[in-house]
């Protein structure tokens, strides 16, 4: 086939596989789900995954019997994941360029470079997403930041395996620096490393990941005076009950639901966007096992504004008021005094870089295939990487333009399955 890769391409690709594999580096902190791509075909590349059930439990004695009111119904909770991303690098060489090797070998390791980098940007997207905050008055420092990630992941029940931290370069490098000077010798490994080569590693149980592209979130600017009705009824109430599934507005159908969010109605949504964080006054955190107090205010991250009373916010508020069984299993807070018109205080409070934090299940890849024909004319490679990503490329030479085409592909998805399993933290918030 006229078409044909050459010797000299392929091995070019293999190299390409090669680095973007290494460039993956977010991916390596997060769990991979592998579909049957003909079924994803055909539901529009939607799959909904489970989130894991929380138990409940109730006093006994070893071999006495449950009354009928013991036996509860449990309450599947699942999220949708979609396959939606699909990335190309493309770029063209004339007939005269041809001439010069080298250029197709540095378009392709700049193909390499922007496509890893656009599978941990979709990553550190949705690891922002969490929505759990940890806000910090000053830069950052070391050990005392982290160890409040470790504290809120703690207090709410979060595992304590595969967690991990990006920072932006800024503060990761201020991180370094408190390292290194503050326990600084010689021979140390850990100040050497963050002296000579700005590296800080495992700290207070997460493994820490520097980023040249982490995201900047801008200071809310609404909130004032902003109130809710946190009480178990009335117009507004935010009380939120969990619920698989709900039926079709016909009645026929069943459909699945997506608990991670919910809209509320407050007194004004002025000047508040997507991506603020916000608390409510007198509504605790829980642990997702015990459900006890932990003494802390529930942190809350605006997912849209709908209207100017209305506002979708993750996660749901579920207080156990109306005190259900699904309410009872996936309660996630405590509202120690209701109120008609509870106050709002949002955190995000100076312009500034998100710090994602995060436990590996909460973030998921799903990896997706693309299928060039065989016969159409197009020379096409393709290859898969360690976590099942796909990598395709294509080349076809256009005689009438005495140009060649090529193109590299991947077809991915990302989703946070557990917004409360992975969070923020901001610096040099007032």
């Amino acid at each position: 086939m006229a078409n044909a890769f050459s010797k000299q391409e392929i091995v070019a690709f293999e190299n390409l596989l090669e680095g973007f594999q290494d460039g993956l580096v977010i991916s390596k902190n997060a769990t991979i789900y592998q579909t049957d791509q003909t079924t994803m075909e055909r539901t529009d590349n939607v799959i909904w995954r489970p989130q894991p059930y929380i138990a409940t439990s109730i006093d006994g004695t070893a071999g006495s019997s449950i009354a009928a009111t013991g036996f509860k119904d449990y309450t599947q909770l699942t999220v949708p994941a979609q396959i939606n991303t699909t990335k190309t690098v493309s770029f063209q060489l004339t007939a005269a360029n041809l001439r010069d090797a080298l250029q197709e070998g540095r378009l392709y390791d700049a193909a390499k470079q922007k496509l890893a980098s656009d599978v941990n940007v979709a990553l550190l997207g949705a690891a922002a997403q969490g929505t759990l905050f940890v806000k910090r008055t000053a830069a950052a420092t070391g050990f005392d930041d982290v160890s409040q990630c470790d504290q809120i992941f703690n207090e709410q029940g979060v595992p304590s395996y595969d967690r991990s931290l990006g920072l932006s370069t800024r503060d990761y490098n201020g991180m370094a620096k408190d390292l290194q000077s503050a326990s600084r010798s010689f021979g140390n490994a850990k100040s050497d490393n963050a002296y000579e080569r700005a590296f800080i590693g495992v700290v207070s149980g997460f493994d820490t990941l520097k980023f040249d592209y982490a995201q900047r979130k801008t200071a809310a600017a609404g909130g004032a005076g902003l109130t809710v009705n946190s009480s178990t009824a009335g117009v507004g109430q935010i009380a939120y009950t969990p619920a698989a599934t709900t039926t079709s507005t016909n009645g026929l159908v069943k459909i699945n639901v997506d608990n991670r969010s919910q809209q509320i109605t407050v007194s004004s949504t002025v000047a508040v966007v997507a991506g603020d964080y916000f608390t409510i006054a007198n509504v605790n955190a829980v642990h997702h096992i015990t459900k006890t107090d932990t003494g802390s205010l529930k942190t809350f991250r605006v997912q849209s504004v709908d209207s100017g009373t209305t506002m979708t916010i993750s996660p749901p508020v579920i207080s156990a008021q109306g005190a259900t069984q699904a309410e009872l299993m996936y309660q996630n807070c405590v509202v120690n005094t209701t109120s008609a018109t509870a106050a709002l205080v949002f955190l995000n409070t100076v312009t500034n870089f998100l710090n994602p934090f995060w436990q590996k299940d909460a973030l998921e890849i799903l990896p997706g295939r693309l299928v060039v024909p065989s016969a159409s004319g197009v020379a096409t490679m393709q290859a898969t990487t360690d976590n099942g990503l796909q990598l395709v490329a294509s080349k076809w030479f256009d005689i009438n333009t005495n140009t060649e085409k090529f193109r590299v592909d991947c077809l991915f998805g990302v989703v946070n399955k557990q917004p409360e399993m992975s969070g923020v933290m901001m610096f040099s918030q007032t």
